[in-house]
């Protein structure tokens, strides 16, 4: 059966009446929600960026032991050739080994070089890890403190919201697909998620902005459904708003 458009208009003041019902009980939560998903937000980031920086501690750690073992081998490769000065038989075989020498020598020296800005930069990296852990420590027991404090609030709130949301759901069921995806539409683009509004004190309850005479005198005859030519919001009279309180 084909619906009036004063029938169609209560429908749409019952549903909105019901999605402000949930809005209040949601804004009792506050920036809570928020605040919890970015805090998770906040600790995965810091997880990861403590993994990071183990696995460049371990790869500084592997970098030295590599090139201890370096050092040893030139430090061997010396011994051999110091050997070998004295079994020379001429001034270039003696050149040549004695050059050789030099270079293991300057390669110890860049060798023990890096090690030092290894160990330099672990020490950075480690005070780095240490403070990211602080954090991440300071961050889960906000974030504990927070999500009690949400869990709270919603068992307080969770079973009087899931009643409102069926009420939602039934009262959709009152309002034809295209008026449904307006409204929703409507609902999304204002701030206090207001798509149906009544007139009060001659204005619009959306906007506030003033109704005039004439057009307040067709919302009240309910006989096609009208919008503030201000902000789009679909006006209904104040006796179905009262008559739906």
């Amino acid at each position: 059966m084909e619906q009036t458009v004063e029938q169609k208009l209560k429908a749409l003041w019952a549903w909105q009446s019901v999605e402000t019902q949930i809005d209040k009980i949601r804004q009792v939560r506050g920036e809570l929600p928020i605040e919890v998903a970015d805090l998770e937000d906040e600790i995965a980031g810091l997880d990861t960026r403590i993994e990071k920086i183990r696995n460049e501690l371990d790869e500084l750690e592997d970098s030295i032991v590599k090139r201890k073992n370096m050092i040893k081998d030139s430090q061997t490769a010396i011994k051999k050739y110091e050997t070998q000065l004295n079994e020379v038989k001429n001034n270039r075989e003696y050149d040549a080994i004695s050059k050789e020498i030099e270079i293991q020598g300057l390669e110890i020296q860049v060798y023990e070089k890096r090690i030092r800005e290894a160990e330099f930069e672990i020490k950075n990296k480690t005070e780095a890890y240490e403070a990211t852990v602080k954090n991440v420590d300071f961050s889960k027991g906000e974030l504990d403190a927070k999500k009690q404090e949400l869990e709270t609030i919603t068992s307080e709130t969770q079973k009087e919201e899931d009643q409102l949301v069926g009420e939602v759901e039934k009262a959709e069921k009152s309002i034809d697909d295209r008026l449904l995806k307006v409204i929703k539409k409507l609902r999304k683009s204002f701030r206090n998620g207001l798509a149906v509004v009544s007139i009060e004190r001659d204005s619009c309850s959306g906007c506030h902005n003033k109704i005039p005479p004439q057009l307040q005198s067709e919302i009240r005859q309910r006989k096609k459904i009208i919008i503030c030519e201000h902000c789009g919001r679909i006006l209904v009279d104040e006796e179905i708003a009262s008559e739906e309180a």
